[in-house]
């Protein structure tokens, strides 16, 4: 083997510095807030842990919760966690009363998708400046400079984050999830800074494991902070060695932390038995981390020389430790779609290292491939409302009211002109990349982001109303409080979910309490709403006891797109209601 061919399988980056030209940062700016913004501002809370976290903020806010264990009328959260519950009740108790609460709690998270993009931005950026990272020195010069290089690894490995297909819809809702994934970014930025800068590395160790302990996540914690303290000790770069006792520190500090808030929750399952639940997993996971995984794939493979000589490479090793972690416990939980997003920010880092090793052809590929599909996803978004909008063409239209009956179209001139303009910057876009102009790394990845941006953008702004009618409570609500005549200032419930008993308190501005059986115990104590809201599934259960025997139905109410999400409700019979209507005129007989 000649020399060169023995460097290339060593070390396959082969980069001139022409290829590393900075990303416009005032670009770079604006493309992270035209994903971010859309789905936080002039979005309805939909089901169902993103209105149910909602409901547990707002019981914290209002007073009506512990806050060391956040409670829905007496129901305790489906991801146990504190941080993320505590944070939406801050902002909303401190904003103004002007602003929507729904709002107010969605300022937090949005920071959290900041950090979130700008923790994967530094830890690829200090990751590229390790030594095995960088591309082969040229026997007369013109290799790409450290920094330039790891710079546009770094925007390469955001660009790839953000065209993640499984990001867009999880990284705009107020869940525990978002905030997990933000910490699990900063404390993958303090593995990676820990050569260059010891100190930022303990801060961002510290604050991560601690954000990830109180959001639902206390094992996982531990299990990356000690896994990352090993990689550590491993590695040769790091040389300041007190350092590890700091981290290792950070990591007994934070289980003691779980111990006195009491967080410790294991929610292992058993491994998939059924080779179609092993199918089923994988089918999630490729489309899930699309198109970030095959380019993954493709960094351990060209650069397996790093493996086969046993050399050291913290840019490798790292980020495969964080998708291990992230993909086994994936495997390992009843919510595989959730802790995939916590691998999110290690693979768009292995893909970023793809890119100085991408053949012309594979790149070509790669743009084609994105050009057709985004282009296709946007053209069919436009299509569908310009049916919605227009009745042209015929089919699109019918299949809306077929799948979300009960929706009117609605036309928002202020969105229109942001999707359109968007589009047109998709245009262009397509057309600057099949230019024929130099090539920096980072430009096989700009449409893969730019076309997921671009879709959910639209998907935000066109289809907005009909997504929120189609995935809020609000129209289910509604429907409830007419029959009603109004809000009641008193209704009991049974049966109902949690993001059901957010969406009645907050759209409906209902008074919950729980359904109590009647017996001597209880009459005293129970309140004697004039109305009953069950879940039709629990109703066949309510009706053998003597529950229902002082309530009359009214009616079964459907969530418009979703049959297994119907209440009935109830109301008291005459003998009983007709005291409670002479002090509650305003709850009128439907």
């Amino acid at each position: 083997m000649s020399h060169f061919g023995a460097v290339n399988r060593l070390n396959p980056a082969i980069v001139a510095q022409d290829a590393v030209r900075r990303l416009p940062r005032l670009a770079l700016w604006l493309f992270c807030l035209a994903y971010l913004l859309p789905g936080w501002i002039g979005r309805e809370p939909w089901k169902s842990l993103d209105m149910g976290a909602f409901g547990y903020m707002q019981a914290l806010a209002q007073g009506n919760s512990d806050w060391l264990q956040p409670r829905l009328m007496g129901q305790a959260p489906e991801i146990d966690a504190l941080l993320p519950y505590w944070l939406g009740a801050w902002f909303m108790q401190l904003g103004p009363a002007w602003i929507d609460p729904a709002l107010l709690a969605r300022l937090p998270f949005l920071l959290l998708s900041g950090l979130t993009l700008a923790g994967t931005w530094y830890g690829v950026y200090y990751l590229a400046r390790a030594e095995q990272a960088q591309p082969v020195a040229f026997a007369f010069g013109g290799e790409a400079s450290p920094k330039d290089y790891a710079r546009t690894l770094a925007d390469a490995g955001l660009l790839a984050l953000i065209a993640c297909l499984g990001l867009a819809r999880m990284s705009h809702e107020i869940t525990p999830l978002l905030a997990q994934l933000a910490w699990v970014s900063l404390v993958f930025y303090g593995v990676a800074v820990v050569v260059a800068h010891p100190g930022r590395s303990l801060l961002a160790f510290s604050l991560g494991l601690a954000g990830l302990t109180l959001s639902g996540a206390p094992s996982l914690a531990l299990i990356l902070g000690l896994g990352s303290v090993l990689l550590c000790q491993l590695d040769p770069a790091v040389r300041q060695r007190r350092v590890l006792w700091g981290l290792l520190l950070i990591c007994v500090l934070s289980s003691a932390l779980a111990q006195v808030m009491d967080v410790w929750r294991w929610r292992l399952v058993t491994l998939p038995q059924e080779a179609a639940a092993w199918r089923s997993l994988l089918r999630l996971m490729m489309w899930f981390t699309w198109p970030t995984w095959p380019l993954a794939l493709w960094t351990v493979w060209r650069w397996r020389g790093h493996w086969t000589t046993l050399r050291w490479s913290r840019h490798l090793v790292i980020p495969l430790w964080f998708t291990a972690v992230a993909l086994v416990t994936a495997v390992m939980t009843g919510s595989p779609d959730r802790t995939l997003l916590l691998a999110l920010p290690a693979l768009a880092a292995l893909a970023a290292f793809a890119l100085p090793t991408l053949e012309r052809s594979v790149k070509a590929l790669i743009d084609w491939f994105t050009l057709l599909f985004f282009s296709g996803c946007a053209l069919i978004i436009w299509i569908v409302w310009l049916s919605m909008q227009t009745g042209w063409p015929a089919q699109p239209a019918a299949n809306v009211v077929r799948l979300v009956p009960g929706f009117t179209p609605q036309f928002g001139a202020v969105a229109f002109a942001v999707a359109l303009l968007a589009t047109g910057v998709w245009c262009w876009l397509v057309r600057w990349r099949v230019g024929r102009h130099r090539a920096a790394l980072w430009k096989s990845l700009v449409l893969p982001a730019s076309g997921a941006a671009l879709c959910w953008l639209l998907l935000m702004t066109l289809w907005l109303p009909m997504l929120d009618f189609a995935r809020s409570y609000a129209p289910l609500v509604r429907n409830v409080v007419a029959l009603m005549g109004g809000p009641s200032p008193c209704v009991q419930v049974h049966g109902l979910t949690q993001g059901q008993l957010a969406a009645f308190q907050y759209h409906g501005r209902l008074t919950l309490t729980p359904l109590i059986p009647p017996g001597p115990e209880s009459s005293a104590s129970s309140p004697q709403c004039p109305w009953l809201i069950v879940d039709s599934d629990a109703v066949p259960m309510l009706a053998e006891g003597p529950h229902l025997s002082n309530w009359t139905r009214v009616q079964t109410v459907r969530r418009p797109s979703d049959d297994n999400e119907d209440v009935v409700l109830w109301r008291r019979v005459a003998s009983e209601a007709a005291a409670l209507d002479a002090a509650n005129p305003s709850a009128a007989r439907p």
